[in-house]
């Protein structure tokens, strides 16, 4: 996890200099340039797994079209919303996702192994608390990149620098709450993290268009305390409650509730721009009404987040050496 939030910590001070001296579009281009790096350091150091009760079984190619397919429509329809293509796109997208779950539960190889979630509470929800959590807390940076270049008029990498807190927080922590779930039970750590990452979206629904930067900087450290006592005893709740054959699907489906949280805070916020703004662009609007768009958008986002507390302490307690 902490490997995680250092990369996140390096995206938004990195990609503010590349902004402000070589324009966004460079941004694509780097990103390029770590994608083939990843690809090559992938296929050279990873090696080989060790043998498993799923050798000589396939994943049905059918259920990944249709995950595919439902990820893509609903992204590329919260784009178009309010128009009636964004509804059907998404209404399709939510549909596809259906299909996938229920080919999925009748395959001997899934790709996302639905019977942990129907049958083992505490793997379902603590996965449910992953997603929750990415789909309350992911857009902070995005907001709060707009809101202090539109409304505290700072230049990209200023902001950039700034936001950096938040992950940095996350990457400085995350091992310290790895080492503590090891002693204590992860859910009361977590509960507590996503408790603390709820205030902190509270907080930043009352931002106003005069709030010092060192308020901001101090909400972004408290999110990021809270998120990384989250994460980490998350994870370690996940893997903790599979047996060994299980792991790969267990960090899977942890991974995959990140990405689909991700892409359901960036609909939240991209939905509550097109419904606030239409098609007018955002530099082109009104301060009042963006401040509109960072009140409602934090509003949605905290509640989503206090329904994460809930399953976070329901989920129940980790047997240790229950693998």
């Amino acid at each position: 996890m902490s490997a995680v939030y250092v990369g996140l910590a390096s995206g938004p001070f990195v990609g503010g200099f590349l902004t402000q001296y070589l324009g966004w579009r460079s941004l694509f281009y780097v990103a390029v340039g770590f994608g083939a790096v990843t690809t090559l350091i992938a296929f050279l150091y990873l090696g080989s797994d060790s043998p498993t009760g799923y050798q000589g079984k396939r994943p049905k190619l059918a259920g990944t079209f249709f995950y595919m397919l439902g990820l893509t429509a609903l992204v590329y329809g919260s784009g178009k919303i309010p128009d009636l293509i964004g509804w059907i796109l998404m209404g399709s997208g939510i549909l596809g996702l259906v299909v996938f779950w229920i080919i999925e539960s009748k395959s001997s190889f899934a790709v996302i192994e639905t019977r942990l979630f129907s049958q083992n509470r505490l793997f379902a929800f603590s996965n449910l608390a992953a997603l929750i959590n990415y789909s309350a807390t992911f857009a902070i940076v995005f907001l709060l990149s707009l809101y202090l270049q539109k409304i505290q008029e700072l230049n990209p990498r200023d902001a950039g620098m700034i936001l950096i807190a938040q992950p940095l927080t996350m990457a400085i922590f995350s091992p310290m709450a790895g080492k503590w779930s090891d002693r204590v039970q992860p859910r009361i750590l977590a509960s507590l993290g996503m408790g603390m990452c709820t205030v902190g979206l509270i907080c930043f629904a009352f931002l106003q268009e005069t709030t010092p930067i060192w308020i901001i900087l101090i909400v972004l450290f408290w999110v990021g305390l809270g998120f990384a006592l989250f994460s980490s005893p998350n994870m370690n709740t996940i893997m903790g409650s599979v047996n060994k054959s299980q792991l790969g699907l267990a960090s899977g489906s942890a991974a995959t509730m990140r990405v689909v949280g991700q892409i359901v805070s960036m609909t939240i916020a991209t939905v509550y721009i097109s419904l606030l703004f239409g098609a007018i662009p955002i530099e082109q609007t009104s301060n009042t009404a963006f401040m509109q768009l960072i009140k409602w958008g934090f509003i949605t986002f905290s509640l989503i987040g206090g329904t994460g507390v809930y399953f976070s302490l329901a989920r129940g307690s980790l047997q240790r050496g229950a693998n």
